[in-house]
């Protein structure tokens, strides 16, 4: 059994339950909208656009919004406010039905889901490490939500059809804004000044911008690089399978057995993870990336599919917590949502590019279009690499 269900109503467990609910939005989301907006007679096109446009959003809002919550007397604030604006946005959706209306209110719904993960993400690590559990077995929750949530909202599809898409996804915004209200502190209480201690003026922590060098910046760079990639699968990789004849029955298991192994690995690596660095974490992401998605590029055979897929554990689930433990790593509490935020920022950029370029690649090229890929791990290896010859490792600071 996971740490996090060692105490009943202990910060682990009540932040466990509320990561489990983060990426429910998104499963419905990857379900419904694509159908949901074909049956509103949107082309191809203008689909691509409803989808990427809030990437935009998210590029310009996500260090802002994390600037905010660090100023905040504790993240579980900013995370409810950002929980409830999320819960609210879907509600426009109930009144539009053109192409500009879809836009603006869908826009409105990714950016206000999307701001949710860096901010707990940031909190949960920070609380882990002060209270000495493990932050992997802690955001595996969020993984193993989104499969559930995949395998259970894919049934409502037959029963309710498209129509059901807003409800649902209304549901799940408005049970995640609900158990916002149960997440622990995160921040360590302040100290109560005494006679023999009087209140100490507050001393201001470093600032991000001191830490934005490029020894620093390089590993951020080279997983938002391997995470486009990641992204893309979801945008096109049942595409082409369809193309390619893998059979349909087969598209669902793929894709769920990527998340499945991103599961265990998190789960697992609390024995193991203390061996590697979080620099050398994000290099085995790099590498896995560039493993799986070269293959990709030859159009495998079902069965080898399977396999590469098994690789998400590494490329996204291994690289997301050196990515996160770099970050707790190098900077300081006062900053840690606003550097989060940075990160995925540079995520968020990468993977729109990546779709743009995917979207033209893949008309001429098909499969082959993932050698896309192949070059973005590679220049992300040579990233991790110069930024480990420009400042080596703590030589205490293991990724735990």
């Amino acid at each position: 059994m996971p740490p996090a269900f060692s105490r009943l109503g202990s910060p682990e467990l009540r932040t466990s339950i509320y990561q489990f609910t983060v990426y429910l939005p998104g499963a419905v989301a990857a379900i419904f909208l694509g159908i949901w907006l074909s049956e509103h007679g949107l082309p191809a096109d203008q689909i691509g656009i409803i989808n990427s446009l809030p990437m935009l959003g998210l590029l310009l809002l996500n260090m802002v919004v994390g600037r905010l919550a660090d100023r905040a007397d504790d993240w579980r604030t900013a995370i409810i406010v950002i929980s409830i604006a999320a819960a609210l946005a879907p509600i426009g959706l109930y009144f539009v039905n053109e192409f500009w209306g879809i836009v603006l209110v869908w826009s409105l719904c990714t950016i206000s889901n999307g701001l949710v993960p860096p901010v707990i993400d940031a909190a949960t690590v920070r609380m882990a490490r002060r209270n000495g559990s493990d932050f992997g077995s802690i955001r595996v929750w969020a993984t193993v939500g989104y499969v559930v949530g995949a395998a259970a909202i894919g049934a409502t599809l037959t029963l309710f059809g498209p129509d059901g898409f807003i409800t649902i996804y209304l549901v799940m915004t408005a049970a995640r804004a609900g158990l916002g209200f149960v997440l622990p502190r995160f921040r360590a209480p302040a100290l109560k000044p005494t006679l023999a201690e009087p209140k100490l003026q507050p001393v201001a922590g470093p600032r991000l911008r001191d830490s934005l060098q490029l020894w620093f910046i390089l590993p951020l760079a080279a997983f938002a690089l391997v995470n486009s990639s990641n992204s893309v699968i979801g945008g096109f990789a049942a595409l082409l399978w369809h193309q390619n004849g893998i059979p349909d029955y087969f598209i669902g298991p793929l894709l769920a057995v990527a998340a499945a192994a991103e599961a265990i690995a998190m789960f697992l690596w609390r024995r193991f993870g203390g061996r590697f660095t979080a620099r050398n974490m994000i290099l085995v992401a790099a590498i896995a990336g560039l493993v799986r998605f070269t293959a990709m590029a030859f159009n495998p055979p079902v069965e080898v599919l399977f396999l590469v897929q098994t690789l998400h554990a590494l490329s996204f689930g291994i690289g997301y917590l050196g990515v996160v433990h770099f970050i707790a790593n190098w900077t300081h509490e006062s900053n840690a949502a606003e550097a989060q935020g940075f990160a995925n920022m540079l995520q968020q950029g990468a993977a729109m590019l990546a779709l743009i370029a995917f979207g033209f690649l893949v008309e001429m090229f098909g499969a082959g279009a993932f050698f896309y890929s192949t070059l973005t791990s590679t220049i992300a290896i040579f990233c991790v690499l110069l930024s480990l010859r420009l400042r080596p490792p703590k030589d205490a600071q293991a990724a735990v």
